[in-house]
C-alpha cells in the first residue's frame, strides 16, 4: 500500500515535468513557423502557471465539468452516512460529498490529496443499489484517496484538457495565419495543424493509460478490506455491468476518475481505456474470497 502511494506521487511528478515539455517543444515549432520567439516564451510560462493553478483548482473543475452537486446530510442522509461511517473506518478527513444527476450508475472521488478530497455518486447508482452495495462502492473510492491515485488522475485530467486547448490554438494560428497572408494558403500551418490533430488523442490515450489499470483491481481489494464483506463489492461490479450504459455528459479528460468507464463502448474506448474489464475485476474478487 504504501509502495503504490509512493509510486502515485513519483508518477505526479512526471506527468506535470513532461506536460511543460511537451508544451514547450509545440509551442517551439509555433514559434519557429511564425518567426516570433516571444510566443514559445509566453506559452510556456502559461503552461507553468497552468499546471500550478491545475493543482489547486482540479477538483472544482471537475465537479463543475461533470455536473456534480455537494450535497450535505440533511439533502441524502443515506449517502452521506455511508460516506461518513467510511471516513471514520478508514481513518481519512471526510471528503466532499457530491451527486451527479444521472440515471447512468457510476461513481468517481477527486481531489489533490486526502485533507482536499471529494467523492461523487450518480443518481443512477444510488438509485439501483442497495446500502452495502453502495458502501462497497464508496469504500473503493475512498481507497482512492488514501492511495493518492486521485492526483495522478487529477493531474492527467488537467493534461487531456489542456491538449485540447493546444489542437484549437493550432486551428486558430492557422486560420489568422491565412488572414494575414491573404488567405494564401500556409503549408507550414497546414501541417501544425496535422501534428496537433495527431498528436492530441493519442497524447491524451498514452496519458490515460499512465494511470494503471492495476489501480482498479488495488481499490477494489481495498474496498473487500474495508468493508469485510466481498459479496458487497462484487454485487455492485455485476450491477455495474448489467446498468452499464454511457453518461449523458462525457468528458473523455474525466474518464479515469469514474469506478466504470463513462464513455460510449467502443473499439477504441475499450483498447485505451484505463479501466480493465469489470468481469475481470469480478473474477479477482471471486478467487480471492479465501484471502480477504
Amino acid at each position: 500500500m504504501y509502495k503504490q502511494i509512493a509510486e502515485n506521487k513519483r508518477r505526479t511528478v512526471y506527468i506535470i515535468i513532461g506536460f511543460v515539455l511537451m508544451v514547450g517543444v509545440i509551442a517551439s515549432l509555433f514559434a519557429w513557423a511564425y518567426n516570433d520567439p516571444f510566443i514559445a516564451v509566453w506559452t510556456v510560462i502559461v503552461s507553468v502557471v497552468y499546471a500550478i493553478i491545475q493543482y489547486y483548482a482540479a477538483g472544482s473543475l471537475t465537479m463543475v465539468m461533470t455536473g456534480a452537486k455537494e450535497i450535505t446530510k440533511k439533502d441524502n442522509p443515506r449517502f452521506y452516512n455511508i460516506v461518513e461511517n467510511l471516513s471514520i473506518t478508514t481513518g481519512l478527513p471526510m471528503p466532499k460529498v457530491y451527486i451527479v444527476d444521472d440515471k447512468a450508475p457510476n461513481a468517481f472521488a477527486t481531489g489533490r490529496d486526502p485533507k482536499h478530497a471529494a467523492v461523487a455518486a450518480t443518481t443512477g447508482l444510488l438509485d439501483i443499489m442497495n446500502d452495502k452495495e453502495v458502501t462497497a462502492v464508496m469504500a473503493h473510492e475512498m481507497s482512492h484517496v488514501k492511495n493518492y491515485d486521485i492526483r495522478v488522475s487529477m493531474i492527467v485530467f488537467g493534461l487531456v484538457c489542456v491538449i485540447g486547448l493546444i489542437s484549437d490554438l493550432a486551428f486558430r494560428m492557422m486560420f489568422y495565419g491565412n488572414r494575414q497572408r491573404n488567405n494564401e494558403g500556409s503549408p507550414v500551418g497546414y501541417v501544425l495543424v496535422l501534428i496537433a490533430a495527431v498528436l492530441s488523442p493519442i497524447v491524451a490515450s498514452l496519458a490515460q493509460m499512465a494511470v494503471s489499470r492495476q489501480r482498479e483491481y488495488l481499490a477494489d481489494a481495498s474496498a473487500v478490506n474495508i468493508t469485510r464483506y466481498p459479496e458487497g463489492m462484487i454485487d455492485a461490479l455485476k450491477k455495474l455491468q448489467s446498468h452499464s450504459t454511457p453518461m449523458k455528459s462525457q468528458n473523455v479528460a474525466a474518464e479515469a476518475m469514474y469506478i466504470n468507464n463513462p464513455l460510449r463502448k467502443g473499439f477504441f474506448s475499450n483498447l485505451f481505456s484505463s479501466h480493465p474489464p469489470i468481469e475481470k475485476r469480478i473474477e479477482r474478487l471471486e478467487h480471492g474470497k479465501k484471502t480477504f
